[in-house]
C-alpha cells in the first residue's frame, strides 16, 4: 500500500521502542543535556517498506533538577500523524528507571 495509508501498528513500536533504547542507556548527566532541547527527528524505514517519521523529546519529569522523560513518537505522515504511536521512560539522578 502507499505510505500513508497503511501503518504496522505493531511494527511501528518495535521500531519506537527501539530508537528509545539507544537514550534508554544514556546516563543521566547526558540526559540532563538533552532537557528542553530541539526534538530529535528523522525517518525511518520499516521491514514492511513503510517510512516512518519518528520524534524524540527529552524534558524534567515534574521538577527542574529532578526526574528526567524522554518520549518518542512515531507516525507515518498520514492520518496517525494525528494520534502517533508513543512509549517514553523516566528516569531518575541514580540512572534507575522510575515505574518498571
Amino acid at each position: 500500500m502507499e505510505n500513508g495509508n497503511f501503518m504496522d501498528k505493531k511494527e511501528a513500536k518495535l521500531l519506537i521502542n527501539d530508537i528509545l533504547k539507544d537514550y534508554r542507556e544514556k546516563d543521566y548527566s547526558v540526559l540532563k543535556g538533552l532537557v528542553n532541547s530541539e526534538p530529535d527527528t528523522g525517518e525511518i524505514v520499516g521491514k514492511s517498506g513503510v517510512k516512518y517519521q519518528y520524534e524524540i523529546q527529552v524534558f524534567w519529569d515534574d521538577n527542574v533538577g529532578g526526574n528526567i522523560r524522554a518520549i518518542g513518537n512515531i507516525d507515518n505522515g498520514g492520518w496517525r500523524a494525528f494520534k502517533p504511536i508513543s512509549d517514553d521512560f523516566i528516569k531518575d539522578s541514580n540512572n534507575d528507571f522510575i515505574g518498571e
